[in-house]
């Protein structure tokens, strides 16, 4: 659906080009949610904002469903990109216009002059996002997340085949974040929208992305489907965002080991690996004692998973490691101990 190819972005300051977003090549596929996720200053609403050419690249392609929008005329792009809603961070609302009429502004915008068909999909709009009670409110008679629904609506005015959410859930407490990623989940399974999402929490990536990339002061250091960048981080940026999102775990792994015997390593479940009781059984046939030392269990959108960091002694180790891996458990050997310390 979407299509990066040797893009990049610099900007003019006191006559020199600083570079915000370096090189890079990018397919988003059509229907998935993708992550993009990065700190402050990474270069993420830049990048966001190339897709619809709000920002224009200074090199390169980027080619929604096939067509190159840094070949299209003035004309040409404002009718593409009624077919690209847009979410902002701060809902940027008319604030003298009630919600309905917030949610028909792009429709007239594209010219839509029948005030019925104008009503029945503002009627359809606020229904889906569960505010048509709120038709005739103004946005300043309306909470965060109230505020954000309406943000929601009026990007899915146009139907869209592309949603784009500039960190659409950084100014919500943590319950309306919930809320308002639940509804996102909905529109991208019922409507079949390719949406992309930009954030600094990598909790938001985990409870609604297929895939994730990780921008580093405007390079992708990392990439890929969000199971394996959230179970397995390669880059320390991406290790930082995983250590934010899981506090627990990460003073796990720098707690104090050294007194404590045995291999200490990380076991990774995904799907029906999950629920099934592989590590007994495996601790059993082998011989081998182990000792729970950190984990969890839960979701990466829809897959459930978990992980475990755990010390294992005992003559079989390496054979018990084989049959955990047999039984579609990732195994991860993070430390291990002097000899005189194993059992």
């Amino acid at each position: 659906m979407i299509r990066f190819q040797a893009v990049h972005k610099s900007y003019r300051v006191d006559g020199k080009d600083v570079p915000a977003l370096h090189a890079f090549d990018l397919d988003i596929v059509d229907g998935e949610v993708f992550g993009i996720i990065g700190h402050s200053g990474a270069g993420k609403s830049t990048l966001i904002r190339l897709i619809n050419l709000l920002e224009r690249p200074s090199g390169g392609h980027i080619l929604v469903d096939g067509t190159d929008m840094t070949m299209l005329s003035d004309a040409q792009l404002r009718e593409k990109r009624q077919r690209i809603g847009m979410i902002f961070q701060h809902f940027n609302l008319l604030a003298s216009q009630t919600v309905a009429e917030n949610v028909a502004f792009p429709l007239r915008l594209a010219g839509e002059r029948d005030a019925e068909v104008i009503r029945r999909r503002v009627d359809e709009l606020l229904a889906r996002v569960g505010l048509s009670a709120h038709a005739d409110k103004f946005p300043s008679q309306l909470s965060g997340g109230q505020k954000q629904r309406v943000g929601i609506a009026r990007a899915l005015a146009n139907r869209p085949s592309i949603l784009l959410c500039d960190e659409a859930t950084s100014a919500l407490d943590p319950q309306t974040t919930a809320a308002v990623l639940d509804l996102l989940a909905e529109i991208n399974r019922e409507l079949k929208l390719t949406i992309v999402l930009i954030t600094h929490e990598m909790d938001v990536v985990r409870r609604v992305c297929d895939r994730v990339a990780v921008l580093d002061a405007g390079t992708i250091v990392e990439s890929g489907a969000v199971a394996d960048v959230f179970l397995h981080p390669k880059h320390p940026t991406t290790r930082r965002f995983v250590n934010e999102a899981l506090p627990e775990e990460a003073a796990g792994e720098q707690a104090p080991f050294a007194n404590v015997p045995g291999r200490i390593l990380r076991l990774s479940f995904r799907g029906e690996a999950t629920w099934t009781p592989a590590l007994g059984r495996v601790a059993r046939e082998t011989d081998v004692d182990f000792n729970i030392l950190a984990g969890r269990i839960d979701r990466i959108k829809n897959l459930p998973y978990g992980q475990l960091t755990l010390a294992m002694q005992g003559a079989r180790v390496d054979e018990a490691l084989a049959s955990l891996r047999q039984a579609g458990i990732e195994v991860e050997e993070i430390t291990t101990l002097s000899p005189e310390n194993r059992a």
